[in-house]
């Protein structure tokens, strides 16, 4: 079953949690000094803050519960003919994943991916200026995140 994911990138985290939390009626599942996840059942989403994105809507994404869909949805991308880019497994946003990501035609960065397991470190760095995370914009830049043996791309040394 797919679940929808929204990054939001927020100037103050405290002020931000509060409002959320006020928002949504629950507290956040993971908490971090600069980053805050809520696992949402109704709506179905997986809703994300964090200080080191961007201002605003940082990234959306679908995110899957089992390899299987994940592997759908890279062929449907794939038979759309749609620019894809596959990072493969890597850290980010204190979570191991296995991630792919697109860019809708307004620029939107969208990531299809399966998470296996939390992170201690947001991207495998204790360095506070690294970015949110690797996407279209990012591929390339050194260090952007911490890759694991699989990742490919931006996350390649």
């Amino acid at each position: 079953m797919k679940r929808m994911h929204i990054h939001v990138g927020v100037d103050n985290i405290e002020q931000s949690v509060r409002f959320y939390s006020a928002l949504f009626g629950s507290e956040p599942a993971k908490r971090k000094a600069d980053y805050a996840k809520w696992m949402l059942e109704d709506p179905r989403v997986n809703f994300a803050i964090s200080t080191r994105a961007k201002r605003g809507v940082d990234h959306l994404g679908l995110q899957v519960e089992e390899d299987e869909e994940l592997n759908a949805m890279r062929e449907r991308l794939k038979a759309a003919d749609l620019s894809m880019f596959d990072e493969g497994e890597t850290v980010c946003c204190y979570a191991k994943s296995d991630k792919s990501w697109v860019t809708d035609p307004s620029g939107i960065a969208w990531e299809a991916y399966q998470t296996m397991a939390d992170a201690n470190l947001f991207s495998g760095h204790e360095d506070a200026s690294d970015k949110a995370c690797c996407t279209p914009e990012t591929k390339g830049t050194p260090g952007c995140c911490e890759p694991a043996p699989k990742a490919t791309g931006c996350c390649s040394k």
